[in-house]
């Protein structure tokens, strides 16, 4: 098997829609945006993303999903927060959806993080713009 490399710097960020759903895009615009790093899902495997969250100013994106296999995740910036629009977690966290777990993420802030699924990506199941509560 062949080592993959890409330049992540030099990918263009595509639109979170296939994968968060109609949901993602608000006023025109993605509020999540990916970078595919690797897919070896045919290959049986897991995938990689690049993964940025953009929430409109003032408000914060609310995402409920399901992982459908181990979902290990790692904070570049920004970080997950509250519905209150605090921040939570920071550059530097990490944390494990395992398979099956519902879960959530409200981010108020620009975030990145790399995203690596052990196999299918998570099943979102709800993506929305809210007030801070």
């Amino acid at each position: 098997m062949d080592s993959i490399t890409v330049d992540a710097n030099g990918m263009e960020w595509a639109s979170g829609t296939p994968l968060f759903g109609p949901g993602c895009n608000y006023e025109g615009r993605d509020l999540v945006q990916l970078k595919v790093l690797s897919d070896r899902r045919q290959q049986g495997g897991g995938v990689a993303y690049l993964m940025r969250f953009v929430p409109p100013p003032g408000k914060v994106i609310k995402i409920i999903a399901v992982a459908r296999s181990d979902e290990h995740a790692f904070s570049l910036k920004g970080g997950r927060g509250t519905t209150h629009g605090e921040q939570l977690r920071f550059p530097g966290s990490y944390w494990l959806n395992p398979k099956g777990k519902v879960h959530s993420a409200v981010i108020g802030t620009e975030t990145t993080a790399l995203v690596v699924y052990t196999g299918a990506p998570d099943e979102v199941r709800s993506i929305e713009v809210v007030e801070p509560a």
